[in-house]
């Protein structure tokens, strides 16, 4: 299972914006162990989780085929650090899409405060020569946005509900017939 650095969306507006929340928990190995004697929420893995949310905020415009990575980032400042019993709530925008790539503005508050602005630039993989790169198996992964929220928070621009991809019910169904 890979990890994932947010625990829910709390908003996601097709091709727009996305909101999510990521509770910071001392039991976390990362948080006790990534500077001994220091126990705070790595700032990399802050940037993770707005990469996280922007990424499939992107994804779910193709209905998760497109293969959508991080690419850059352009800029990040920080204003504090995250420590175990803060809740993050992350905000990311889409700003610019364009044949090169496409560029969001995000930022992380720890209630009203601003922990953080990012900007953060994603590419799609080429499907000439990333054909076999599969970065997710798709009923894991269908299961993976479902627990995130994404289809209950889900809305495209004029309101209607985002649906699941059919090739994602698709998958599910497969694992049901095997026995998982």
């Amino acid at each position: 299972m890979r990890w994932f650095w947010i625990d829910r969306f709390t908003e996601f507006v097709s091709g727009e914006h996305a909101a999510a929340v990521k509770n910071i928990s001392l039991s976390e190995e990362v948080v006790d162990e990534y500077a001994p004697g220091r126990t705070f929420f790595p700032s990399s893995l802050i940037i993770e989780g707005i990469a996280q949310t922007g990424g499939l905020l992107l994804g779910q415009l193709s209905d998760f085929t497109d293969r959508v990575v991080l690419a850059k980032v352009n800029s990040c400042k920080f204003h504090f650090e995250a420590y175990p019993g803060d809740t993050l709530h992350y905000r990311v925008r889409i700003k610019n899409r364009d044949g090169i790539g496409t560029m969001v503005d995000a930022t992380s508050h720890r209630g009203d405060q601003l922990q953080a602005e990012v900007e953060l630039m994603f590419a799609t993989l080429d499907d000439e020569r990333f054909n076999d790169v599969e970065l997710f198996e798709p009923a894991q992964f269908c299961r993976m946005i479902r627990l995130l929220r994404t289809f209950e928070v889900g809305v495209n621009p004029d309101g209607t509900p985002i649906k699941v991809p059919r090739h994602m019910v698709e998958a599910e169904k497969s694992l049901l017939h095997v026995g998982f």
